[in-house]
């Protein structure tokens, strides 16, 4: 079925996207912009620790898209992204439908899923994308062990939730010698002393070989009881993109100092499936956030066909780690921080952030 063209297309409700609508709509009040994602509500991937440890409900993070839509006077699409020709400027949508569009932003964010582990998709759940998680949190109980496959930011920050939630014991696999070789020293020690506190169990060199129902068996022939395991080694790429548009050695779209997929005028990406050639920098949502004002201004431009802003993120950022209780650890221009008032902060920031892109009407429970 053949979609009519649809001017500037916005495919995935990732942060960059959201937040670009806004100054994109003002830019250009006349423009046809639709907006396109699976879900019919995008997550906020910041508060999502906050929810797994309780301190949050799920409208708390969640954005309604056929509100947001209707409040900016965007259109709205749900249907999963398939595919993209840059040549002819199409989008394959499920079904079969096609969406034509004169400029373009992909925003689609990444996932934790982890084909190659035996086991992994029938006993195991990937913290993104963020819904399916949410559905098994809401739908039992808090209890039982819990497994978290991956050593990082996130995965720290997901078992050390989930032990306050209620699951007794929970275990950090981490496949490398060294737990969050990104942190400074003090930092990772004083993420050691909370997982002391909280009765979480950190095993370094530890490589998961198979997902059983009930537990995780590791390489070395190690069984560790599980009654949740989640997926959180690392982000990964959708596969599609890799079909045509050019991407790096892990799968994420190219793209050049002002956000456009090299080689294809007109088509941008932004968020964690796009790798920043000139300027590479961890998956983090702050450069989503930052990347949001220049994707609006270029993406109009490209519309008009008026001269690009180039995108030079920061080097350092603040990066706050929320400890499951309402409490934080912090690292800003190499100094270690930690906390009640850090969890303060973040709150904070959090919901303003939230109160940016939510509806006044919108369920928050």
């Amino acid at each position: 079925m053949q979609g009519k063209a649809a001017g500037i297309v916005l495919l995935g409700a990732g942060h960059a996207n959201l937040l670009a609508v806004r100054p994109l709509r003002a830019a250009l009040p006349q423009a046809r912009i639709t907006l396109v994602d699976m879900a019919g509500h995008a997550t906020y991937s910041g508060m999502f620790p906050g929810h797994a440890a309780g301190h949050y409900p799920a409208g708390a993070l969640r954005v309604d898209l056929t509100d947001f839509a209707d409040r900016h006077g965007i259109a709205f699409r749900r249907a999963e992204i398939m595919d993209l020709d840059p040549a002819t400027r199409r989008v394959c949508l499920s079904g079969g439908d096609m969406l034509e569009y004169d400029v373009a932003a992909l925003d689609i964010g990444s996932h934790g899923a982890m084909p190659e582990l035996p086991g992994f998709a029938a006993h195991a759940v990937a913290v993104k994308p963020m819904g399916p998680l949410a559905a098994r949190l809401a739908a039992g109980p808090a209890a039982g062990p819990a497994v978290v496959i991956g050593g990082g930011v996130a995965g720290a920050e997901m078992a050390l939730a989930l032990s306050h939630r209620g699951h007794r014991p929970v275990t950090i696999l981490e496949a490398a010698p060294v737990f969050a070789p990104g942190l400074r020293p003090r930092t990772r020690a004083c993420l050691h002393r909370a997982f002391a506190r909280a009765g979480i169990r950190l095993c370094l060199d530890a490589r998961a070989a198979r997902i059983e129902a009930e537990a995780v068996v590791l390489a070395s022939g190690a069984r560790i009881a599980s009654a949740l395991t989640l997926g959180v080694a690392g982000a990964r790429a959708h596969g599609w993109p890799a079909r045509g548009l050019p991407v790096d050695a892990g799968g994420f779209v190219r793209v050049d100092p002002y956000l456009q997929v090299e080689g294809h005028p007109g088509l941008f990406a932004v968020g964690d499936c796009a790798a920043m050639m000139h300027a590479p920098r961890p998956k983090a949502g702050v450069f989503a956030v930052r990347q949001a004002p220049v994707l609006a201004q270029n993406l109009a431009a490209a519309h008009d066909g008026r001269r690009l802003r180039r995108f030079d993120p920061q080097r350092d950022y603040l990066k706050i780690i929320a400890l499951g209780g309402r409490s934080g650890l912090a690292e800003w221009r190499g100094i270690t921080l930690h906390g009640p008032w850090l969890w303060r902060l973040k709150d904070g920031i959090d919901r303003r952030f939230m109160r940016g892109l939510q509806g006044a009407g919108q369920p928050r429970s």
